[in-house]
């Protein structure tokens, strides 16, 4: 009996590994949702921050009211630059090395998020790859141009990341800053 059973098994196995789960999409996009994209957060009524998102999911973004995207990912970002454009929204690049993020580069997404908030044309999402970077910039930029309380913007933070003492360190010395 059991070997008339993995016979069985093995040849199922042989038959999906051959043709393939049938139960698999060709689209690639599919069952990508705003639900699906790692660590997406309102953080606000014009600001929302995620991981890196797919065109499927800029698309979802944009029907949500995304009308700027300041991506926070160093090296070359033609790609996602041309899928945010074509959509019709403004697209943004700060390069913040994991390593080495600086208060300038805090300062600069200060100016860019305070000009989008100054046009008021809708909300702006803040991304990187697994939103850890950017679960930082927003939680710096509420709690220094926003005045949202501390505990408030810490608590989303660290709902996202616990940030490490890279990030621990830029915190301090961009709040002295700020």
């Amino acid at each position: 009996m059991v070997n008339i059973l993995m016979l069985a098994f093995v040849s199922v196995s042989m038959s999906v590994l051959a043709h393939g789960d049938a139960h698999k999409h060709d689209d690639p996009e599919q069952g990508q949702t705003l639900q699906t994209l790692e660590n997406l957060r309102t953080d606000g009524p014009t600001m929302m921050s995620s991981g890196l998102p797919s065109k499927k999911q800029f698309e979802l973004l944009k029907d949500k009211g995304v009308h700027t995207v300041i991506d926070l990912i160093p090296g070359d970002r033609n790609e996602e630059k041309d899928i945010v454009t074509e959509l019709g929204m403004t697209y943004h690049n700060i390069p913040v090395d994991w390593e080495n993020p600086t208060v300038q580069n805090f300062a600069e997404y200060v100016e860019l998020m305070d000009a989008a908030q100054q046009k008021n044309e809708g909300i702006v999402l803040t991304h990187c790859r697994k939103n850890w970077r950017g679960a930082v910039f927003t939680y710096l930029y509420q709690v220094t141009q926003l005045d949202v309380p501390e505990a408030q913007a810490e608590a989303a933070l660290v709902d996202t990341w616990q940030p490490n003492k890279t990030w621990q360190k830029f915190i301090k010395r961009t709040r002295a800053e700020f």
